[in-house]
């Protein structure tokens, strides 16, 4: 079985490529799926508070260390948008296969501003600066905009 980690800026339909493709026995490790589970009654789905997503990740980790464990059994999809170059050096030791999603800056852009809250901008700016930028052999760009 595969591990795939899926990155692209917000909004970019990388829940959607995974919604297209896994099955229901897969792992999915979704940060903001994550967030909202651990969120109280009545909180937005696209949660950015600052300790509530700290908590998040930390759920997010002991989910990625127990789930490479098991990728000979099932697929896992991990949802990683900006990973550092030490999370991509763990990924590549571990055979993952890296998708980015990118339908392109403008959709984005405009995905966010329809979507999203108004600090997304920032990210998507920052993600297309440095992260956006495919690497290795082991990358898969898709760009199609149905994502």
């Amino acid at each position: 079985m595969t591990l795939y980690v899926i990155t692209g800026p917000p909004a970019s339909g990388k829940s959607s490529w995974i919604q297209a493709r896994a099955r229901p026995t897969d792992i999915v490790i979704d940060l903001d799926k994550i967030t909202l589970a651990l969120s109280g009654p009545g909180a937005p789905q696209w949660n950015q508070d600052k300790l509530l997503v700290k908590v998040a990740q930390r759920a997010r980790f002991a989910a990625i260390d127990e789930a490479v464990k098991h990728r000979d059994e099932t697929d896992v999809y991990l949802i990683h948008t900006m990973p550092s170059a030490k999370a991509k050096a763990r990924y590549e030791r571990l055979g993952a296969r890296i998708i980015v999603v990118d339908p392109g800056k403008d959709v984005v852009m405009q995905r966010v501003r329809d979507m999203r809250a108004e600090g997304m901008v920032a990210v998507v700016t920052r993600w297309y600066a440095g992260q956006g930028k495919a690497e290795g052999p082991a990358v898969t760009r898709q760009s199609s905009r149905q994502w």
